[in-house]
């Protein structure tokens, strides 16, 4: 009696039930997203994380938002709270310069860096990208926003360079535009750290020791634990979360 053949290994997992016939899609995984999909398995396997969470009033920061928008000097620009969380970052990224580095598993060293390429994370028709700014800590607050405005706008268009997404030190993730409160967010690859922008909501805090309604987020900060202990994840954390409950501090720290 002739052996049984056995069905080739493509077709039993080309087979689908009955039940879900025409009702399911196959999408191929290739150019951002595969990219996107392999630079993030590289690194979360890659670099140990810790992930900090910090929750913040944001009733001062959302003022000053405002207050910026009718300043001659930021007319025509981009004036929204990532911008001041941005500026809070580099303000802390210069007093905890430590942070911005890199581990080059080669030479085993780590690379400390004199620069900020700040890298914002852009959800996109093509899938995410990290686009950077480079040099961002050298730039004032209308420079600043011009160039977020810029990187958004070439993001949301597909405009975005390769170049435009090298070379990054640091990132930002706006996860508050879609609603959500917080979450771990993934280092990019090379990169030190990463800090998460929760949803900014009216919440009922304890301000002047009575509970009052103030604009609350939540902060989330990731980073690489090879070469960024506790100590000073938790420095530029805080610094961060004391800037935007007290903004002025961007005059006095920055």
């Amino acid at each position: 009696m002739a052996e049984p053949v056995a069905e080739p290994a493509a077709a039993v997992a080309e087979a689908a039930p009955a039940s879900v016939v025409g009702r399911e899609r196959r999408v191929p995984i290739k150019g951002v997203r595969k990219a996107t999909a392999q630079a993030m398995v590289s690194s979360a396997f890659t670099a140990p994380h810790v992930t900090e969470f910090i929750t913040v009033d944001v009733t001062r920061t959302m003022k000053l938002v405002a207050d910026l928008k009718q300043d001659p000097d930021m007319a025509g620009l981009r004036v929204n709270p990532l911008l001041l969380v941005a500026k809070a970052f580099l303000v802390a990224i210069r007093r905890n310069p430590d942070i911005n580095a890199s581990w080059d598993e080669a030479a085993q060293e780590i690379v400390y860096k004199d620069y900020v390429n700040l890298g914002i994370a852009a959800a996109t028709p093509r899938g995410l990208i990290v686009p950077n700014i480079k040099d961002a800590g050298s730039l004032t607050l209308p420079e600043l926003a011009s160039a977020l405005g810029e990187l958004v706008s070439i993001a949301r268009e597909g405009r975005t360079s390769p170049a435009a997404m090298s070379g990054g030190t640091v990132t930002i993730t706006n996860v508050g535009v879609f609603g959500i409160d917080a979450g771990t967010p993934i280092l990019n690859p090379g990169e030190s750290a990463i800090l998460a922008f929760g949803a900014v909501k009216l919440q009922p805090w304890v301000h002047k020791g009575k509970v009052k309604p103030r604009q609350v987020t939540t902060l989330a900060l990731s980073f690489d634990h090879r070469m960024v202990d506790g100590e000073l994840g938790s420095k530029v954390l805080a610094d961060i979360a004391a800037i935007l409950e007290q903004p002025k501090r961007l005059i006095t720290w920055g």
